[in-house]
């Protein structure tokens, strides 16, 4: 918005100029790029629409996490696989890394 202008006079000015602004209640949002993901967490959204075109406006504090790093493994994962296979604790945490930290696919490997 711009300083000192009143926000209804602001949506009055942008509906005469054919622009709508709808702000979106939004809890997360993840911008993916081939490097990394950046993570906006609690963030204010707002979509702009203008003759035709939507734009959207994101603004909060980010995150950017890289794409290389290796799937964290927590000891509770490797005993939730270890309880429903009855494999051992190396054999459970070999098979969530091989599925990137994916306990159903890992417990569907060891079961079958």
């Amino acid at each position: 918005m711009i300083p000192g202008m009143d926000p209804r006079m602001m949506k009055q000015a942008m509906k005469r100029m054919g622009m709508k602004q709808d702000d979106i209640d939004a809890t997360e949002v993840i911008i993916r790029t081939p490097e990394k993901d950046i993570v906006f967490s609690s963030p204010s959204v707002a979509k702009l629409v203008m003759m035709g075109q939507e734009s959207w406006q994101i603004t909060g504090e980010y995150e950017e996490k890289s794409h290389d790093s290796k799937v964290e493994i927590s000891e509770d994962d490797i005993q939730t696989v270890v309880a429903q296979t009855g494999k051992n604790s190396d054999v459970a945490k070999k098979a969530i890394e091989k599925h990137n930290g994916d306990l159903a696919a890992a417990i569907l490997e060891l079961t079958q």
